[in-house]
């Protein structure tokens, strides 16, 4: 049986070996047998597999950890606190840092993404620690240090306006704490969203009693506060850092595969070496990294088939980025600054709300929605499936949804971005922990919830005909 080392056991790792040893494929893996399949999860957190978007709903309050845990199949051997040093190509194997080795048939690099430390003076003591009061946001065990500081604070600010700085900001602010939020760039989500849709998550935030600086950097960190570019000083208790992060290539690098941004791989994820393959938030394909979550799935399920023997190829990410806050929706397809086509645009101030398609030859090729997603399941199945849309659709695709979307849907509208759970696969379901465990929608960013919910609520009662 071919021997499967994935190193890494984050999202991407856990759900290629699930997917690897998955009933639904059951093919042999090169020269194997078609039975459970040799897989060995490499991980270098203490923690077993979790879910990485629910991290801010822990700090809020409004999830357990527990509730983030991902199961692992019965079949993989999962080794936790396993720090792997070296890959040795010749030989086909990789070293760990007790200079043990692990031999493998095939090798997955799924080791995610480091932060990288923004230029603050003061950030760092003269030991080489952090300020007592800086804090990362990437892991579990950050989650937790920043959840045990909160009850002795009583103000924080979280450098980075992205998705998540903007997720962990709200739920600093939700736990009682005054809030501020400090962008370099010239409104909030710029990667993501443009300026009229950054302003009014602004404004929102406001709202919520956050503050929002943007066009500002912050440059020093003293016994005064944090001090900004503009000559502004924030007092505060707690400096969450949530911009900056790099793909993870040291091991690639070391090894000698082709890295540039990120591990470069082909349409078979593959790197330049025949036997590793990369996923998730280190890989490369086409000049592109990800960093989101259901990319990250969509390349783990094609590897395994692909492991599987069958004849598939990966084109590029679907990215759909949804950002997981109480009290501020919003959602992302594709790239709708960079993206090439027809704006149709609906934005409403007032009522906190912004609506853009981006569209192609009649194709949504990019969206931005903020402040009202109620047609979000059917913008996306119109930009998963390319759909060629008529001259007014665009548009009505822009006015509030009159009546609940859920319930309307088709049994193939995706229903779950980051899983891609169909609404048919959500009604076959018996209950809410019947969909979680078998289709593991609602365990990703969460913004499926209510329409699954919808959905479970709208099914036809055992016995009962329509």
């Amino acid at each position: 049986m071919s021997r499967i080392v994935i190193v890494g056991a984050g999202m991407a790792a856990t759900r290629l070996a699930e997917l690897l040893g998955s009933s639904a494929s059951r093919a042999p893996i090169a020269s194997g047998e078609a039975d459970d399949p040799n897989i060995t999860l490499l991980g270098d957190e203490p923690h077993p597999p979790y879910n990485r978007i629910l991290l801010s709903a822990v700090l809020e309050g409004s999830h357990s950890p527990d509730a983030l845990a991902m199961p692992v199949p019965a079949y993989a051997d999962l080794r936790l606190g396993t720090r792997v040093v070296e890959i040795h190509r010749e030989e086909r194997e990789v070293e760990l840092a007790d200079r043990s080795r692990v031999p493998y048939d095939h090798l997955v690099l799924a080791t995610g993404s480091i932060p990288t430390l923004p230029p603050i003076r003061g950030l760092v003591r003269v030991d080489g620690r952090l300020h007592e009061k800086v804090h990362a946001f990437r892991t579990l065990d950050d989650c937790q240090r920043l959840d045990a500081a909160i009850p002795q604070a009583r103000n924080a600010v979280v450098v980075g306006g992205g998705l998540l700085g903007l997720q962990v900001a709200r739920a600093l602010s939700v736990r009682g704490l005054a809030t501020e939020v400090v962008e370099g760039g010239e409104h909030l989500l710029r990667s993501q969203v443009g300026e009229r849709a950054g302003a009014i998550l602004a404004r929102d935030l406001k709202r919520l009693g956050t503050t929002v600086y943007t066009g500002a950097r912050a440059v020093r960190l003293d016994d005064r506060g944090l001090t900004l570019d503009n000559g502004y000083t924030l007092d505060t208790d707690l400096v969450v850092l949530t911009a900056g992060g790099r793909p993870s290539t040291a091991l690639a690098r070391r090894a000698g595969l082709d890295v540039r941004r990120g591990i470069v791989v082909d349409h078979h994820l593959r790197t330049s070496d025949e036997h590793i393959h990369a996923i998730g938030d280190c890989a490369q394909h086409g000049g592109q990294v990800t960093g989101f979550v259901p990319p990250a799935w969509e390349q783990a399920g094609l590897l395994a088939r692909h492991l599987r023997g069958e004849d598939v190829s990966y084109d590029g990410a679907r990215t759909v980025a949804r950002l997981r806050a109480t009290d501020l929706d919003v959602a992302v397809l594709g790239d709708p600054e960079k993206a090439e086509g027809q704006v149709v645009e609906v934005s409403n101030p007032i009522a906190g709300s912004h609506r853009k398609l981006v569209v192609r030859d009649g194709v949504i090729v990019a969206a931005t929605l903020v402040g009202d997603l109620s047609r979000i399941g059917l913008i996306t199945q119109h930009y998963d499936r390319a759909t060629v849309l008529g001259p007014r659709e665009p548009g009505d695709l822009l006015m509030p949804e009159r009546t609940a979307p859920p319930l309307a849907l088709p049994d193939d509208a995706e229903v779950c971005a980051c899983a891609g759970v169909s609404a048919g696969r959500i009604r076959a379901c018996s209950s809410l922990e019947d969909v979680t465990t078998s289709t593991r929608a609602t365990t990703g960013c969460g913004g499926c919830a209510d329409a699954v919910r919808s959905l479970l609520a709208a099914r036809p009662l055992e016995g009962t005909h329509r």
